[in-house]
């Protein structure tokens, strides 16, 4: 089976050319270059584009232990999509580049493929083109998404003001707990059995994480929503972020920081303190932002009422770039952590970081 073969039998008959056509593709797989029509806003008002890349190596992002091909397929999906929703755009089209190790056989690139396109469907993505070559060893997966925003309405992380609410649209940590879970398992058997029931939902936000374009688009509606990112390396690491891009201080409240029942119960079993996987876990993929304090409130019931979580977990103050968590009886300052893609090739450990080397 040639290459254009394999792309036939993963892609073909996967969204109809009519779906495809109303997201604006006049020309999409197979042929050297995919053709879209440039989007139009609502009642005619211009856009402009949003451009996110995304990529995942087997044994640095994910191994075969934790992840079905499925998963694997609908995660690459999921996390670029959050990086459009992060900007507070709507997701478009998407091209997908596998480099394969011989390994991977037809029927489970038919999976990765059957996720991809599971999550694409959810989102309304039109996957359009990509490429795919053979590997020597590990699977690679890389996913560039195209999104639209109303001209001059996207949402950057450097927008933070004194005075800001921060916020997150819902729980932390649950993906870390599931990874966690996920490798330890096969070592207590036992265990695994009597956890499994509650365990379920952290597995679920760990393979199949659910990004918030929705929410990020209704947040920039707004108009009050300054800053904005996706907790992917960690909440310290994304507030981090917000903070040295928009040249402030941010206080994060411990008793403020939404934990998930579940992933607390597992982390105390664990005997793992749950703000360590809510702080530096990584791979949650809700929003992290400021937005103006008097207007936090109204935005929280907004985002609610359409079933999207929203939790104000701090403030946003004058003074030098740093990030610090207030515990209630005052405040420390709170490291970056997560999870650093070099930290493994300069020899660096992160034992916080949601890696599954």
């Amino acid at each position: 089976m040639d290459e254009f073969e394999r792309i036939r039998r993963w892609t073909s008959g996967r969204q109809s050319p009519q779906w495809l056509s109303a997201r604006g593709v006049r020309l999409g797989i197979g042929d050297d270059a995919a053709v879209v029509e440039p989007p139009q806003g609502a009642d005619g008002e211009p856009v402009q584009w949003l451009l996110a890349v995304d990529t995942m190596v087997e044994t640095v992002h994910f191994n075969w232990r934790t992840m079905s091909e499925a998963d694997v397929g609908y995660k690459a999906l999921a996390a670029n999509i959050s990086d459009i929703a992060a900007m507070g755009g709507q997701p478009a089209h998407a091209l997908v580049s596998i480099s394969a190790p011989a390994a991977c056989t037809a029927e489970r690139m038919t999976s990765l493929y059957d996720g991809l396109y599971a999550c694409a469907a959810r989102y309304g993505v039109a996957i359009v083109g990509g490429d795919t070559t053979s590997a020597p060893e590990h699977l690679v997966i890389s996913v560039t998404v195209t999104g639209t925003v109303p001209a001059g309405r996207a949402v950057p992380r450097s927008g933070a003001k004194p005075g800001d609410a921060v916020f997150v649209t819902g729980p932390l940590g649950l993906s870390a707990a599931g990874l966690h879970y996920l490798l330890a398992a096969p070592a207590r058997p036992g265990a695994a059995a009597i956890e499994a029931d509650e365990a379920g939902s952290l597995v679920q936000a760990h393979r199949r994480p659910v990004p918030s374009p929705e929410g990020g688009r209704l947040l920039a509606e707004r108009g009050t929503c300054h800053a904005l990112n996706d907790v992917s390396d960690g909440a310290a690491s994304e507030a981090w972020e917000l903070a040295e891009a928009s040249g402030v201080s941010i206080v994060l409240e411990e008793a403020r920081l939404p934990l998930s029942g579940s992933m607390a119960r597992y982390a105390r079993r664990q005997g793992r303190d749950p703000l360590d996987w809510v702080l530096y876990g990584g791979e949650d993929y809700v929003l992290m932002g400021t937005i103006a304090a008097d207007d936090a409130e109204q935005a929280g019931a907004a985002l609610r009422a359409r079933g999207i979580p929203f939790y104000r977990i701090g403030v946003v103050e004058s003074g030098p770039s740093g990030v610090w968590l207030d515990r209630g009886g005052g405040r420390a300052p709170l490291a970056k952590g997560g999870y650093n893609h070099f930290a493994s090739a300069t020899g660096e450990s992160d034992d916080d970081s949601n890696d599954e080397i």
